[in-house]
């Protein structure tokens, strides 16, 4: 990787040697093009799942000594607003993305609260100090491991006796309107096959019993899978939503083998689509969730 100058507003950012990985597709995806989307897109991202953070957070009961391992964190806000609960204690966010540890640095700088630390590393196989945290967090970013027991198991070796456990995760296709919403409306005719449950990727923990054993399997105690169904907020208006959804990597996926006059007409459907979600609290599509939660012996 190359250092990257200042240029048009944006930080300088100094790469480093590419992450020691058991996951290479996803850091192909997380350290290239999803990773620069979601870092562009930051304030987007945060705002589609706000109405979340708040089940995690309190799910992790976080004391004011505690040592928290973010998985996942993406540019670092999970990470801080955990650290911000936990004054005399520490931060540390993990995540594959360089541009998006290089974001959560940059942040914490700035905004505080100065007790994180941020580093690119893959959980499933990282070399943790030994058994430092007390709580491990993660808002969607746990559903990637290509060995979900292994990640569980090299991730609960970093805790202490009593560690606890909080993580979101999605449920099933099906079960989420704001991913059905767009498949639909970019489908252009196609039989769009279902992503597999249980594979790294969105639906990697969908399957609450698939948790149950994941967890177990590494050692974890009391493993407690919770529905949570909130909107996700996708824009303030539809013309917002559109600029946004366009861009997301679902949405480049389905347009990627369509030609123009389909092209043009699929997304004008998704604009139909988005508008007719308008709320006065913006533009809302359902969504469905688990919290998950566990404990170390």
């Amino acid at each position: 990787m190359v250092a990257q100058d200042e240029h048009g507003g944006h930080m300088v950012t100094e790469r480093v040697a590419p992450v020691v990985t058991a996951n290479p597709e996803q850091v192909s995806a997380w350290d290239g093009d999803e990773g620069e989307h979601w870092t562009d897109h930051e304030d987007e991202y945060n705002a589609v799942v706000h109405r979340l953070d708040g089940y995690l957070l309190d799910a992790a009961h976080i004391l004011p000594g505690d040592r928290v391992l973010d998985i996942g964190c993406g540019c670092g806000l999970t990470t801080r607003q955990a650290a911000g609960r936990a004054p005399s204690g520490h931060g540390l966010g993990l995540d594959l993305s360089s541009r998006m540890i290089d974001r959560a640095r940059e942040r914490s700088r700035l905004e505080g609260p100065h007790n994180v630390a941020f580093e690119q590393a893959d959980a499933q196989i990282h070399s943790f100090e030994g058994q430092v945290f007390d709580v491990a967090i993660s808002r969607f970013g746990a559903m990637f491991f290509t060995d979900p027991v292994a990640a569980f198991t090299n991730i609960g070796a970093a805790m202490r006796s009593g560690g606890r456990l909080a993580l979101l995760s999605w449920q099933g296709l099906r079960d989420n309107e704001w991913l059905t919403a767009i498949r639909a409306a970019l489908a252009a005719g196609r039989n769009l096959p279902d992503p597999p449950a249980g594979a790294p990727g969105p639906f990697g923990l969908a399957d609450p019993e698939a948790v149950r054993r994941i967890l177990t399997a590494a050692d974890f105690h009391d493993v407690t899978v919770e529905a949570v169904n909130e909107p996700l907020r996708l824009g303030t208006e539809a013309a917002d939503a559109f600029g946004f959804v366009s861009g997301l990597g679902i949405t480049r996926g389905l347009l990627r083998d369509l030609d123009d006059a389909a092209r043009t007409n699929a997304l004008e459907t998704l604009g139909a689509v988005l508008a007719a979600h308008q709320t006065a609290e913006g533009v809302l599509l359902d969504s469905s969730s688990w919290l998950v939660t566990a404990h170390r012996p």
